[in-house]
Parts: C-alpha cells; structure tokens; sequence
C-alpha cells in the first residue's frame, strides 16, 4: 500500500468497551474492528467478551453490557483476544493504519490484556513499536488547542458535523461498533478540513501525532503542578 495515498487507502478502525478506564487493571468487555475503504466499503467485525470479572454499574451503563449478558453469550477471553490481535497484526503488517479514538487507551489495555492470558502483544508480534496510528483526538487537540468544550468522541463528531447529538446516530454511541465507524467518519472530515493532513505520509503522519502527544501530555502536567502549588491560595490556574 502507499503511503503517500493514505486517505483513499484501506483503514481499520479499533475500539474496545470495558469495565473501567485503567489500562493496566481493566478488562476488554467487547471490542470491534472495522475495515474500510473509502468509498468502497466498510465491513464490520465484533466481539463480546466475558472479562472474567464483574463489569462495575458504572461501566455497564455507559456501554449497557451487564456482567450477566457477558458471562452468557461473551467469547472466552483469550480465544478473543488472540483473533483482535491476529487482525490487527495482519493489518499493520501490510501497512494499513489503524484509526482509534484516544488510541493510547485501548492498545495499552489490549497489550495488557494479552500479556495477562500469556499471548504475544501487538509490538512482539510486529517485532517492534506498533507503526501506523491515527487518533483523531490527538490531531483535534494539536490542530484547535483552543477548542472550546469537551473533545468526548460525540462532541467532536458534533463540531465536525458528522452527526447530531440529538440524533439517533448519537444514541447508538459507546457501542464499539458504533464508536469506530463514528471515529473513520470524524476522521474522514477532519482530513476535508485540514488537507495537510492528507498530504503527509503515514510515517510523518504518525510522528507528528507522538511528537503532539508528548507536548500535550507535558503541558498537562505543568498545568497540574501549577494546580497543586496554587491549592489553598484562592487562585485556579488556567486550564490547558
């Protein structure tokens, strides 16, 4: 595949639900992956996944899988998780990107996940980092860091117009399905919006975002510093 031609080649699309938001701990309740050419087609794959533990309330309302639904009809954990990543594996190998909304989250839980039912992770199996990420929320922040609201998956295929929050699309998201054809969709029009975005390969595409990543994830941190020295004074920093 080139790579200068990225826009218009195969994608695929990765999202996973979960029984919480930390990488290392939490468990993959159902996960989908959905190839897609653009223009051409878009096929979708999913999983259900019994994660060997309760699913907290918290957690199954926002994704609306019960710990009994998952215990019934979820896949064994390690059968799932060894064909997610022999998918993803197969992608990458070939160059194809993979396109993941705040893409950090669900490739640090799927590596723990697969070390922790003794399967390879994605970086041994490539026989080194993963290559090829597009997240779309670290683009958004890099190219409006003013953006006023919240960057949550809706919000910005909201600003975007890639669909109504009071639509029946929205509903439908926080299903891992739904939540990745949302995130090529977003993808797809923030590349109309920013054509330089298109016109980098995928290799200057990815740095680009790490190098994105890292100052974001510094200046959090200074804003967090700032936040904690000014506690007790009567004065809230600003916010990054």
């Amino acid at each position: 595949m080139s790579t200068a031609t990225w826009t218009t080649a195969p994608l695929l699309g990765f999202d996973t639900e979960t029984t919480g938001v930390d990488p290392a701990a939490d468990r993959i309740v159902s996960a989908a992956l959905v190839h897609r050419t653009p223009g051409v087609e878009t096929t979708v794959r999913t999983w259900l996944v019994d994660p060997g533990i309760e699913i907290p309330d918290g957690a199954a309302a926002i994704h609306r899988i019960s710990t009994e639904q998952a215990r019934t009809y979820g896949r064994p954990p390690r059968e799932a998780l060894e064909e997610i990543a022999a998918v993803l594996h197969e992608a990458l190998a070939e160059g194809v990107p993979v396109v993941a909304f705040n893409a950090g989250f669900d490739l640090a839980l799927l590596d723990a996940e697969l070390a922790r039912h003794g399967l390879r992770t994605l970086p041994e199996r490539l026989g080194g980092p993963v290559p090829a990420v597009v997240d779309p929320l670290v683009l958004d922040r890099a190219l409006v860091p003013l953006r006023r609201g919240g960057r949550t998956l809706g919000a910005l295929c909201a600003a975007y117009g890639v669909l109504d929050l009071d639509g029946p699309e929205a509903a439908g998201l926080h299903a891992a399905d739904a939540d990745v054809v949302a995130t090529l969709d977003l993808l797809a029009a923030m590349v109309a919006a920013f054509p330089q975005l298109g016109a980098m390969d995928l290799a200057t595409l990815h740095a680009y975002q790490v190098d994105q990543h890292r100052a974001w994830t510094a200046e959090l941190e200074r804003w967090r510093a700032r936040e904690a020295a000014s506690s007790g004074t009567g004065q809230r920093p600003g916010r990054p």
